[in-house]
């Protein structure tokens, strides 16, 4: 890619009690994070092999009951009031020393590469998320799936693969679980049997348990990097062409509402957040979301998260609650990290009332679907209006299609950019500007295939020359793209 054609972007761019050791300040067991040089955090590529710190060998079960044993033995001579007062590395080294002690204790014998992976193991249950920290460091991991405690899957280059990694139990695995929601103030138990939550770096969790998850609870964990990705990273992935992205950023910067529709998992919130990098750092941004995983770089953002209901089934907080709230804030910019429900309405009011600019994503297969569902959720908000007037709000207040699809291959591509034009009688009018074509999957299972420009002209052109945007010599002629 040039750097000349697309400057703007390039610039975002126990059984025997052992004796007592000296207490020392240790880390909490609220540390979510172990150090990026640990044995067997690294990214690991083709799978996990005999080193990893989760293999099984022979002696699986001794070496199990050495871990357990080891473990409460540590917990019992944690100081958690000192811990509190420590830094992550401090209180890292210094648990890491404890175990080192309390396993020369041991009368086990252990070889150096067993010795390594105890401490590991032992530091992985105290400090993070058990069995499941190697798979977070793991930045080639897109996405965790525990179906019970004995079988875990990841998502590797758009792909599943399963690993060797497993709990001791389902007690085993529900206290990681409720370790992971404890931390945001949400609960999980079986009055309360599904939650959504987070992690620290802002992966997003949902979690299902007994009696509704008949095999074991059930985990599931869409990853988000420490570091997001930018658009320069999807324009090298070939997720969209330079042209698609010079003219997207054109459309944020010059206050466009803009939807981006896609499946699951087909990279919907990636792409919203590299579309909201194009925003101004001199606008405030408000971002209402079920659970936040939303990463701005804006310096003023503020960020708002529903909220479920408590024990009684009071007190829980609807995304159209949010919304609504919102509009009292002085937003410059309203993003709504997924529009599911009935908040459309509301959103679909505030882009018709001032707030232009506003993001949301939809999940849609297709963009004429995605209307489609944008009406449905209108009517789900109990208003009795018109399937006319409903589709009228939506043609003023949306601009932009942005279709999103993983192929067969775990590619994700931007099949589509669609303009809405306005209404003819009852109908909606748009036009597709740019889709991908693809033209075939060769004997690799790689999907084939090329971007191009529909050459149609957007209707919204001359409102993006007047917001400045240099636009006026962009070529829209019909001719395939890359």
């Amino acid at each position: 890619m040039k750097a000349s054609m697309f400057p703007s972007i390039r610039a975002f761019t126990p059984k025997t009690q052992a004796p007592a050791v000296p207490e020392a300040p240790v880390a909490t067991r609220a540390r979510e994070t172990v150090p990026a040089d640990a044995p067997g955090t690294g990214p690991r590529r083709g799978g996990f092999s005999a080193r990893s710190p989760f293999f099984r060998g022979a002696s699986d079960r001794d070496f199990e009951e050495l871990k357990v044993r080891l473990h409460r033995d540590l917990l019992e001579r944690l100081d958690l009031d000192a811990l509190a007062s420590l830094s992550r590395e401090q209180g890292e080294s210094q648990i890491r020393v404890a175990i080192g002690r309390l396993l020369e204790q041991q009368p086990t014998p252990l070889s150096r590469i067993d010795r390594e992976r105890l401490i590991e193991e032992v530091a992985y249950e105290v400090l993070g998320f058990g069995p499941l920290d190697p798979l977070l460091h793991d930045e080639e991991v897109s996405d965790i799936l525990v179906n019970g405690p004995n079988e875990i899957y990841i998502e590797r280059f758009g792909k599943l693969e399963r690993t060797p990694v497993r709990f001791r139990d389902g007690d085993h695995l529900l206290q990681i679980i409720d370790r992971i929601v404890s931390r945001i103030g949400r609960r999980v138990d079986e009055g309360s049997p599904m939650v959504d939550a987070r992690l620290p770096d802002g992966s997003r969790v949902n979690v299902i348990i007994p009696p509704l998850a008949l095999d074991g609870p059930v985990v599931s964990i869409r990853r988000f990097g420490a570091n997001p990705y930018r658009m320069d990273d999807l324009l090298n992935f070939r997720t969209l062409t330079d042209e698609m992205a010079v003219l997207l950023q054109s459309m944020v910067r010059a206050r466009l509402n803009v939807i981006v529709s896609g499946g699951t998992g087909s990279g919907k919130t990636t792409l919203l957040n590299c579309l909201s990098a194009f925003i101004p750092d001199t606008e405030r941004i408000i971002t209402v979301e079920d659970s936040a995983e939303l990463q701005l770089q804006q310096p003023h953002v503020v960020r708002l998260e529903t909220r479920p209901p408590n024990l009684e089934g009071r007190g829980d907080i609807a995304a159209r609650d949010l919304v609504r709230n919102s509009l009292r804030m002085r937003p410059d910019r309203i993003i709504v990290g997924e529009a599911r429900g009935p908040e459309a309405l509301d959103m679909l009011q505030a882009m018709n009332t001032g707030h232009d600019g506003s993001l949301t994503t939809i999940h849609a297969n297709s963009s004429r679907e995605c209307l489609q569902r944008l009406e449905m959720m209108v009517l789900m908000a109990g208003m009795d209006l018109p399937m006319k007037a409903v589709r009228q709000q939506i043609s003023a207040a949306i601009n932009v299609v942005v279709q999103v699809r993983r192929l067969s291959d775990g590619t994700r591509k931007v099949v589509k950019v669609t303009e809405l034009t306005g209404m003819e009688g009852d109908a909606i009018l748009t036009q597709d500007l740019f889709e991908y074509v693809q033209t075939r999957v060769n004997t690799n299972g790689i999907v084939e295939g090329h971007f191009r420009a529909t050459g149609v002209r957007p209707s919204c052109l001359d409102r993006l020359i007047a917001a400045g945007e240099p636009l006026a010599t962009f070529n829209f002629e019909a001719r395939r793209l890359g």
